[in-house]
């Protein structure tokens, strides 16, 4: 008699016939929500065309948030501003801007706070807007911007969408928004426009100039545009220079932006904005803010909780939507994040951040030259000789400096009597120490000798400083 024959057993230890790969439907709940969204988006614009006076005459209101008009202060200034890229100027902007404090009778106690790249002027909450800013555990009595001592004032970068001009404002000349007829920006620009409004508060000269991230590179443009007007300069998490690597990856960002069919070539304001490219280049760029060690300790290799649905004596099917708590929170950060900023706005000021290089040939290339005292300028007219350094045994040069420090310390010239305070934070891949590390070399050797320089340790990287 022939022994039974018995079922091989399934990969899985079941003996269950399997189902065949064609038999079953596959399911992605994260490229469902792309759709869901762009279903609501519709409906939003359907419903906001029928019951808003239309701001262009042929659309909706951009999808976006936006922050209350009421909430800050808005500068118009009504003549033309140059820009470093263009022979037309910008014709006229506005710029918006919040402010802590009070101002003292001299108007000598003022910090101009610089922001990152998608940062309002809401710096920290206001009698306006109670909402706790980006930067409130720093600014407020006692704290490192006192406002019992300093009048605290920041703005929204020209070129951004939280109030001042940027590609989503109206276009006076058209009547229509300026999309991508916006000229191209470049942080001096920006600068610029932030003088304007220095100007028209009467206020001469700023006691300090504080930045982190893209502020940091402000900061170090403020001060080099108009060195007479800048008391202090801080850099937090900044950089002189841009390099490839992040140049390289705000590049990945703008590409997948501009990849989404909803970005149009720039204009989609009176469609649906681009919320899926938004989406994706917010998950690039939260890899940059954050660090390895952090990840590790937050979420490991822990996976999301399962469905309730599922039976947890079964082995775990793998999911190629967000599986990973990891990618659960990139997936949270990117829609979170796309549709609070414009997509244009991301564009323009991440290519400004791009374009970013104090090197003395990348300046003059441009045709930029600060704005100085005559004897000043005569002094720095003169040949490049660092004659002294404030290295010392703490802080001595560096061993193997980059091929481009020597330019930039000539660059940095301008800056040679201003105290400077640079930071870094030793787990930042964005603007790592190094970078930071240059900043302060470049300015001893322009013969700053009132530099201080700090490293921050932690594992939170780029954004360790909010």
């Amino acid at each position: 008699m022939k022994p039974a024959l018995r079922k091989a057993p399934t990969c899985l230890g079941r003996s269950a016939k399997p189902r065949p790969f064609s038999s079953i439907s596959p399911h992605f709940p994260c490229v469902e929500a792309h759709a869901t969204r762009e279903s609501r988006l519709k409906e939003n614009s359907r419903a906001s065309s029928s019951t808003t006076p239309n701001r262009t005459g042929s659309g909706p209101e951009p999808t976006y948030a936006r922050p209350n008009p009421t909430s800050y202060n808005v500068y118009h200034h009504p003549h033309p501003l140059p820009l470093t890229y263009s022979s037309v100027p910008l014709p006229s902007f506005d710029i918006a801007y919040e402010t802590w404090g009070t101002l003292a009778p001299a108007r000598d106690n003022v910090i101009l706070l610089h922001t990152g790249l998608s940062a309002s002027s809401h710096a920290a909450s206001t009698s306006a807007n109670p909402a706790e800013g980006w930067w409130q555990k720093f600014i407020g009595p006692g704290k490192a911007l006192d406002t019992n001592q300093f009048y605290i004032i920041c703005t929204n970068v020209i070129g951004g969408c939280y109030g001042s001009t940027g590609p989503s404002s109206v276009d006076p000349t058209t009547g229509r928004p300026y999309a991508t007829t916006f000229p191209i920006l470049s942080l001096f620009d920006m600068v610029r426009a932030q003088y304007r409004l220095l100007d028209h508060l009467k206020i001469d000269k700023v006691y300090a100039s504080v930045g982190c991230s893209m502020g940091a590179m402000s900061s170090l443009a403020t001060a080099w545009l108009h060195p007479e007007r800048v008391g202090k300069v801080v850099s937090i998490s900044g950089t002189a220079r841009s390099s490839p690597s992040s140049v390289a990856m705000r590049y990945a960002q703008r590409s997948v932006l501009m990849a989404d069919p909803n970005w149009n070539n720039g204009f989609y304001y009176d469609a649906l904005p681009p919320h899926t490219g938004m989406k994706l280049a917010r998950q690039i760029a939260t890899i940059t803010y954050r660090s390895g060690p952090e990840w590790d300790q937050r979420f490991g290799r822990q996976f999301r909780p399962r469905p309730t649905s599922e039976d947890p004596s079964t082995t775990r099917i793998p999911a190629l939507c967000p599986d990973f708590l990891i990618e659960t929170y990139l997936d949270h950060q990117g829609e979170q994040f796309c549709l609070k900023y414009d997509a244009n706005s991301l564009i323009y000021i991440s290519k400004a951040m791009d374009l970013f290089d104090m090197t003395l040939p990348a300046l003059q290339e441009l045709k930029l030259t600060p704005v100085t005292p005559s004897e000043s300028s005569e002094a720095s007219s003169t040949s490049h000789s660092f004659h002294k350094t404030s290295h010392s045994k703490s802080h001595p040069p560096p061993l193997n400096p980059p091929p481009h420090l020597s330019d930039l310390a000539k660059g940095l010239q301008p800056l040679a009597h201003i105290p400077t305070l640079v930071l870094g934070v030793q787990s930042d891949i964005l603007f790592t120490v190094e970078q930071q590390r240059e900043v302060a070399d470049a300015l001893r050797m322009a013969g700053n000798e009132r530099v201080s320089y700090y490293e921050l340790g932690g594992v939170w990287g780029h954004d360790t400083f909010l």
